[in-house]
């Protein structure tokens, strides 16, 4: 970030301005996760390994609605059927086809997300991801973050103008919301690392906003 003081070429020609960006961000205890699954499948005939990959699928689909996961947090993100093929001497040689079906399931207690990962991976699942941690009011603490940042440049407007010994008007003359993707905490797992009783700790995540702000001064 950094601040500008000279004349705008952009909507405010001729004016005097000091121009700031203000940050704010919050520390945020994540109440959801969401995961993702992967149900991998090879083998030569590919009408088999679909069959034997649906199969696992629905394995899993039915272990984590017997957890109590609702159906509309189970969604599949990505299926995927691939040849798969080996070089030997330089030469092409088809080896089979491999089945990918990735679902993400999106999980409202934070406390069960290590009994969901390993009871979905004792039903089948081939891969562990990635995990997100998030929350269920993010908009309403994006608004707290959005308050701390527009504080932040005012507060940086006055200083700049009390060191240069200017005055600024009480009323900026632009503000605009620098927007952002939210942050996330991944992890990734390798199923072989996983435990009966895999322990996952969220910590927090951090809502953020930017602003840009733009003051007349005299």
């Amino acid at each position: 970030m950094y601040e500008e003081l000279g004349r705008q070429s952009e909507g405010h020609l001729n004016q005097r301005t000091i121009i700031v960006y203000g940050t704010g961000s919050i520390q945020v205890t994540p109440d959801l996760a969401e995961v993702r699954f992967d149900m991998i499948n090879e083998g030569k005939d590919v009408a088999t390994v679909q069959e034997e990959n649906t199969h696992k699928a629905n394995q899993v689909i039915q272990a984590l609605l017997q957890l109590g996961i609702p159906q509309e947090n189970i969604q599949t993100v990505s299926y995927r059927i691939e040849p798969m093929y080996d070089y030997v001497d330089g030469k092409q040689i088809f080896r089979g086809y491999q089945v990918v079906h990735a679902l993400t399931v999106k999980i409202p207690m934070l406390s069960q997300t290590g009994i969901v990962i390993d009871t979905a991976v004792k039903a089948g699942v081939s891969r562990v991801s990635n995990i997100q941690f998030t929350t269920s009011h993010k908009e309403a603490w994006y608004q707290r973050a959005l308050v701390v940042a527009l504080q932040h440049a005012v507060v940086k407007a006055q200083t700049i103008a009390r060191t240069l010994q200017v005055q600024i008007e009480n009323e900026p003359t632009f503000v605009k919301e620098i927007l952002d993707q939210q942050p996330i905490m991944p992890q990734t797992f390798k199923t072989v690392e996983l435990s009966a009783t895999t322990p996952i700790e969220a910590g927090q995540i951090n809502v953020h906003a930017d602003v840009e702000v733009h003051f007349r001064f005299e």
